[in-house]
């Protein structure tokens, strides 16, 4: 069995088998939300919210035109 074959076989043991990490998907969301608040947070605080919503407002106008 070359190594390749040996990685497939691990990873869909990983993924299928009984020993798969089924609890990691919380604490992996959860990071993703601090992190998120985090950057709208900073948004917020910085003032970049007018200058952001300006931004967008310019570019759809120059790409529908008006």
């Amino acid at each position: 069995m070359n190594r390749f074959t040996a990685w497939t076989r691990k990873v869909i043991s990983r993924t299928r088998g009984a020993h798969r990490d089924a609890g990691a998907g919380f604490v992996e969301y959860a990071g993703l939300m601090i992190i998120i608040a985090g950057i709208f947070t900073l948004i917020d605080s910085l003032g970049l919210d007018g200058l952001i919503s300006k931004a967008i407002l310019n570019a759809v106008n120059d790409v529908i035109g008006g």
